[in-house]
């Protein structure tokens, strides 16, 4: 491939230097433009070659050049005649020795440009001997790094355009063919000298190989030695460790692997020493690799582990070596998925014996955790800045101590929980008998030693029983008597929140807890007050039996404390005495109701009128937290009534029902205020069910009329909870009420398919999402008026032009939709009926299985562009699984007519972007899987094949305007 001369390249050269520079964002995005179009152009494939080769060009252009140059062999290579493709292996394997020595960057993406093109280029047989041949010793780094690669592009080769039997056939050339050869050269070389046997480029081979080369192969051979050895040398040290824990995943089925653990495993385990040295000499790479290569042996070999407690009762004992000297913390999570699984195997009955024999390690390891979730001690005076300031480290450090409560609760479930709870017992008695003397109101010495036992406890919480009954009734009256330390405060309050089902059965121990939680609640840290908050939402949903009779006084302390808190906490504090108003007698409900929610109701007003008079937008949300708070009355408060008695909190819901359409009516643009509003309602729907009859008429007409008004998808999200409970064939429902719900969804589909109308789908996707969800229901329960009815064409369309949508949430929800609708014209739809097992369910009608096809023969070629263009170029990648479902629906329902609407799909793509080949063989593919009735490999070949496109062609190309999809419009 010949040079063009520099002329050529500067175009290229100079949108390189633009992108680099400080020019404004659309002049970034038009050269952006530009570069993507050359990437995929023909003269790329001389350009790259010219800008790689010459003298005169940076390093960054150059790597540039040699990532385009991956790219055209990968996804272009069609646009060469195959008869140059010699040339181009020539010229690749010159580039090579040219940029041998580095940069790495650059030779990499020759290495994997190599590799692609062997495997496409299917009439090369020698490709290690022409790579070995024409790098030569010279190039020992090149060829180690051609070989790395070539497995790893080989597995990922179905980006390549390759069908699946040529793929197969060149992987076996390729890999298995070669794996003795490659093993060989391999060993050779490690052997030829000192540095060789340690060069980082040769583990990294060995790694990838591993893919093919079976790792008891490898452990027999003379490569061990080398890699065990590389551990000692620091460049490769890294490389080393990937190499040997690669080699453990091969070994995982252990009694297959056993001779080769054998050999392996003693070599591993005279490395123990080394993690004394890195500790002591504070070399913290080399600390986390060493704590790797044992936690990862534990993982592969966790069966052997438990089933010859005593041969490897040494690597258990490194891992929790490994934990233990850890000061800084940055290498103990890599032994979290060790401890899971270990706890996972030695809880089983059968391996009953290693559970005892490594119960003193456990014993052990729950001291070095509770040692390792103490805070640090802070370098300056200031004892509330832990982490000089970075409040991303303190972030990641909580997260980092709940992984570590994790590892305590596996411990639980070896060692008893009796016995963890007892530690942090006495390490909460050790604090107290050496320092709770030294206490002052502005001083807690050491505290960290008292806070992590206390957080140790918040973290076992979930495994106590509530009928513990040795160590909780010593510790609790301790924690309520904790110094007023913030951090202390805090996980006191959280770790007593842990325990509230074990105080429902110690009704003794609640009111000195309640008494300390409700403290919290005048701290002056606002963690605290939130801690507080939490706590009590569990007191009062685990108590509320024990505190339904102080109801009266436990408002007094709501109402004096709501304001106060922040949005959060009021929800939390909320739920809490929720609970205590739903333990109370069903003849009290009513009144306990207006009780607690008129004040907050009569809140609720006020802050409406000020923010309509003033604008307020803190007002608006404001009102929208007030509406919550009555909400989470409603969710939580659902007594039993028989069905010939009033419900006492649906008439309390008549009561408060005006004044929330008020609200709605008067903030139709304030969507946090709407969407609350519809909350509420929907609860009001799901708690009370059928007893919310006599609200319907005003709740549908609300639903309705707030929809027109606002156009929020919120007021279809709360009309399909009435569509459910009210549905034909429901409890206590009679067939004059689910015609009305029917008729009232009719109503809100008509508004949806109006507003689609005046506005785009990218305008709309929260109501497209909210309609479409809404349909999914109206079909399982209303098919046989929906189906039918004019309308469903309407809704069709709508779907079809929801698909140019690119969020995963809306997609889905309008791909499940028609999933569902075409399921309606087979013998089996996803349907379900009341009482009915799906074997009894009534059969599909005929007429509705015509009806859906009438409808998938006026548009299901427009269905099929949209799918087919969406799956190519702008679905998310999880909505593709259900974009294939729509078309293995459509094959299965229409065999004859979508083939021919693909093939009319395909023939208006971009010129150039699909081989003629390609499509041919696709679509005759296709009809012979149908013809065999396999309609399932169809749904293959369509997945794979718009994947291979998606990946060719990133971007839409030229020409895409054909399949760009059309407005909406509706008339009715």
């Amino acid at each position: 491939m010949a040079s063009t001369g520099d002329e050529a390249f500067a175009p290229v050269l100079t949108a390189l230097a633009t992108m680099q520079s400080n020019v404004d964002r659309a002049q970034k995005a038009q050269v952006n433009q530009y570069l993507e179009d050359f990437q995929k152009s023909d003269k790329a494939w001389a350009t790259t070659h010219s800008i790689l080769v010459s003298d005169q060009t940076t390093p960054d252009a150059k790597l540039f050049a040699a990532v385009t140059l991956k790219g055209k062999i990968t996804y272009d290579l069609h646009q060469l005649d195959r008869l140059t493709l010699t040339s181009l292996r020539e010229s690749l394997l010159a580039l090579l020795l040219k940029f041998c020595d580095g940069p790495r960057p650059i030779r990499t993406q020759l290495c994997v440009s190599l590799a692609n093109l062997a495997i496409q280029m299917l009439e090369w047989k020698d490709v290690l001997q022409v790579v070995g041949t024409a790098l030569g010793n010279s190039a020992s780094d090149c060829v180690l790094e051609f070989l790395r690669v070539l497995p790893e592009e080989v597995t990922e080769a179905r980006k390549i355009n390759l069908s699946e039997e040529d793929l197969t056939s060149r992987t076996k050339e390729l890999l298995e063919d070669n794996a003795a050869q490659v093993l060989h050269l391999l060993t050779q070389y490690s052997q030829s000298s000192v540095n060789a046997a340690s060069n980082p480029h040769l583990l990294e081979c060995v790694s990838s190989w591993l893919r093919e080369i079976p790792s008891s192969d490898v452990i027999n051979s003379p490569l061990l030695s080398a890699i065990i050895n590389a551990l000692s040398v620091d460049a490769s040290f890294e490389a080393a460790v990937d190499c040997i824990c690669t080699i453990y995943r091969d070994t995982r089925e252990v009694d297959e692997s056993l001779e080769a653990i054998q050999v392996l495993y003693p070599q591993i385990l005279a490395l123990r020493p080394k993690i004394a040295e890195a500790a002591e000499s504070e070399d913290l790479e080399t600390f986390k690799g060493l704590t790797r290569l044992f936690a990862e042996a534990g993982e592969a070999w966790v069966v052997l582990i438990a089933r010859l407690p005593s041969e490897f009762r040494g690597l258990v004992e490194a891992i929790l070596e490994c934990c233990a000297r850890d000061r800084d913390r940055d290498s103990v999570s890599l032994t979290f998925l060790f401890w899971y699984e270990f706890k996972q195997m030695i809880t089983l009955e059968k391996y009953l014996p290693a559970r005892n024999e490594y119960a003193d390690i456990f014993a052990k390891l729950v001291d070095v955790m509770i040692k390792l979730l103490e805070y640090p001690t802070p370098d300056g005076p200031n004892e509330s800045d832990l982490f000089d300031g970075d409040r991303e480290q303190e972030e990641k450090y909580r997260e980092f101590r709940h992984q570590m409560g994790d590892v305590l609760k596996d411990c639980c479930e070896v060692i008893t929980v009796t016995e963890c709870l007892g530690k942090s017992f006495n390490l909460i008695q050790q604090w107290i008998s050496i320092y709770a003397s030294q206490v002052t109101n502005t001083s807690v010495p050491h505290w960290q030693e008292l806070e992590a036992p206390l957080f140790s406890m918040r973290a076992m919480g979930r495994m106590v029983s509530p009928e513990e009954n040795i160590v909780l009734h010593q510790v609790i009256p301790l924690i309520v008597q904790i110094p007023n330390h913030e951090k202390l405060q805090f996980q006191a309050i959280m770790a007593l929140a842990r325990y509230t089902e074990w105080t429902t059965q110690h009704p003794e121990f609640l009111q000195p807890q309640l008494n300390f939680v409700i403290a919290g609640f005048n701290h002056e840290s606002k963690e605290v007050v939130r801690a507080a908050a939490l706590a009590f939402r569990f007191f009062g949903t685990d108590c509320r039996k024990l505190l339904q009779d102080h109801v009266i006084q436990l408002h007094e302390f709501y109402e004096s404390v709501l304001d106060k808190l922040p949005s959060g906490s009021q929800d939390e504090i909320t739920e809490g005495v929720a609970f205590v108003v739903s333990a109370q007698p069903p003849e009290k409900i009513y009144s306990m109701l207006k009780l607690y929610c008129d004040p907050i109701m009569k809140r609720l007003m006020d802050r409406a009128n000020q923010a309509t008079i003033a604008q307020d937008d803190g007002g608006k949300l404001a009102v929208a937290d007030y509406i919550m708070l009555i909400t989470i009355f409603i969710q939580n408060v659902q007594p039993y009534y028989s069905p010939s008695e009033e419900n006492q909190a649906v008439k309390y819901c008549e009561e408060i029902l005006p004044v929330l359409s008020a609200v709605a009516e008067n903030f139709t643009t304030v969507t946090p205020i709407l969407e609350r509003v519809c909350r509420c309602w929907r609860f009001m729907v799901l708690s009370y069910r059928t007893a919310v009859l006599p609200l319907l008429p005003t709740l549908a007409q609300q639903l309705a009329q707030g929809f027109q008004n606002s156009r929020q998808g919120c007021f279809l999200w709360a009309t399909d909870s009435v569509l459910r409970e009210f549905a034909e064939g429901a409890e206590y429902v009679d067939p004059a009420t689910s015609q009305a719900i029917y008729n009232f969804f009719e109503q809100q589909a008509l508004a949806f398919l109006r507003i689609m109308n005046d506005l785009p789908p990218e305008d709309l996707p929260d109501v497209i999402e909210d309609f479409f969800r809404l349909l999914i229901d109206a079909l399982i329960y209303y098919h046989r008026q929906l189906i039918p009815a004019l309308i469903c064409q309407s809704i069709l369309s709508a779907s079809i032009s929801s698909l140019s949508l690119q969020q995963d949430a809306p997609l889905s929800a309008t791909l499940h939709y028609l999933r569902d609708f075409l399921s309606y014209g087979s013998d089996n739809p996803n349907s379900s009926s009341f009482g009915d097992s799906p074997r009894n369910q009534p059969p599909n009608p005929p007429e509705i299985q015509n009806r859906v096809k009438q409808l998938i023969l006026a548009q299901g070629e427009v269905l099929v562009q949209r799918i087919l263009t969406g799956m190519m170029f702008s679905f998310p990648r999880e909505c593709l699984q259900d974009a294939s479902g729509v078309l293995l629906t459509l094959f299965e329902l229409m065999p004859e007519q979508v083939p021919v609407w693909v093939r009319n799909t395909l023939a208006m793509l971009p010129p150039g972007s699909v081989k003629a080949d390609d499509e041919e063989r696709l679509m005759r593919t296709i009809t012979q899987k149908i013809q065999n009735g396999d309609m399932r490999k169809v749904r293959v070949l369509l997945q794979d094949f718009t994947t291979s496109y998606r990946r060719r062609n990133v971007a839409p190309r030229e020409g895409l305007g054909r399949l760009e999809a059309t407005r909406f419009r509706f008339n009715g």
